[in-house]
């Protein structure tokens, strides 16, 4: 049977600051992450950024590797209106909602950054991504947020008390199976995060020694490609 559908929600974090200041948290790990994709010319490709929030993402992707067009889904409903303010000029489109419906091998690469550890029915998440891209498309699934990962049971507590959304509890090898039943080839790493970590005491490492692990060790970037 099925899991719940995901629920459209105001804005990720419960506080609206915190939601404005999550782009800039994650802008150096989103550029990271871009050097490591290997298809370097997007110039006619088409980009779906699943879990888009306020759209910076993509933003960052256009600057560095301009594509010809690109979709972001969200649903947090307030973020993706700021996104749409935000993007200004650029080729990018965005939606609110949780599911792919209409979009049937429309793009090239897709991309999820701390997004699929909050999917309720991720064998439906994987199949609307499968859907979406063309053959030979490739999607880019980047978590840390995992029962391997030794901080999970702390972090769990945390989503919960800080966010508007639901954690799932899965493993590094759930999510591989998965997304091998509904018809990607799978392979991993990890993410290696070769830049400097800032200290934040109050934030989702407060001990600097797991920040540190995180991003290097424990943060994977799943790379699944359309048969």
């Amino acid at each position: 049977m099925a899991e719940e559908a995901q629920k459209n929600i105001d804005t990720w974090y419960i506080d609206p600051d915190a939601e404005d200041r999550m782009a800039d948290g994650h802008a150096p790990i989103w550029r990271h992450l871009i050097e490591l994709i290997p298809e370097r010319d997007l110039t006619d490709k088409s980009v779906l950024d699943f879990g888009c929030n306020q759209g910076g993402l993509l933003r960052h992707l256009y600057a560095i590797r301009p594509f010809r067009k690109a979709l972001g889904i969200d649903i947090a409903e307030t973020s993706v209106a700021k996104a749409e303010t935000l993007k200004g000029n650029l080729p990018i489109q965005h939606q609110i909602g949780g599911r792919l419906e209409g979009w049937a091998e429309e793009f090239d690469l897709a991309i999820s950054h701390e997004v699929i550890y909050l999917v309720p029915d991720i064998d439906a998440h994987a199949a609307d991504i499968l859907r979406a891209l063309k053959s030979g498309g490739v999607y880019y699934a980047v978590t840390g947020c995992h029962t391997d990962n030794p901080l999970w049971p702390k972090w769990r507590a945390l989503v919960a008390n800080r966010t508007n959304t639901v954690v799932q509890d899965r493993s590094i090898t759930d999510y591989g199976r998965a997304f091998e039943k509904a018809g990607f080839q799978v392979s991993a790493r990890k993410l290696e995060y070769d830049g400097f970590i800032p200290f934040v005491a109050d934030g989702w490492t407060p001990d600097f020694a797991d920040a540190l692990t995180y991003y290097t060790e424990t943060k994977i970037v799943f790379r699944l490609v359309k048969r």
